[in-house]
């Protein structure tokens, strides 16, 4: 029998209350410290499922993306219903988000961009992807949406 475990994407940075403060804005959700770690905040949505932990390394270099030449390194897929993809950009952006490139993948008539990657305040890569369905009916589904 398997022992029941949940994991957490957890980002290093030397600041993470701004950057929990990001990712909190950009999810809709709430941040606050882990308890019994003081170098962690988590970032914690509606449903009380931690979406993400933010922990302070006073080391931190940020990521540089694309490195090696690209290579495909560790990201966070936020999906958002295709519709409301350039909201989503707008609000990004204007919490400090840095876009890095913008692709279509054939999947929309007008030609428009469906997948936007972005660095967050601390250097770490995103990527803003569209749905065809609502992202809770997407959830409901299971699936995992687009590659990149």
């Amino acid at each position: 029998m398997t022992v029941l475990k949940t994991s957490v994407l957890v980002l290093d940075c030397a600041e993470p209350e701004p950057l929990a403060r990001f990712y909190a804005e950009l999810l809709g959700a709430g941040a606050g410290p882990a308890t019994g770690d003081g170098e962690m905040i988590l970032v914690t949505g509606g449903s009380g499922v931690v979406l993400l932990g933010i922990r302070r390394d006073a080391n931190h270099l940020p990521p540089s993306w694309p490195a090696p030449e690209d290579s495909q390194q560790a990201h966070l897929r936020i999906l958002v219903a295709a519709d409301d993809l350039d909201e989503a950009e707008r609000e990004a952006v204007a919490l400090g988000a840095r876009p890095l490139s913008a692709e279509e993948d054939g999947t929309r008539l007008d030609d428009r961009t469906t997948l936007r990657r972005f660095s967050d305040p601390a250097g770490h890569a995103f990527v803003l992807a569209a749905l065809r369905e609502e992202p809770a009916a997407h959830a409901a589904h299971g699936a995992d949406g687009a590659d990149g």
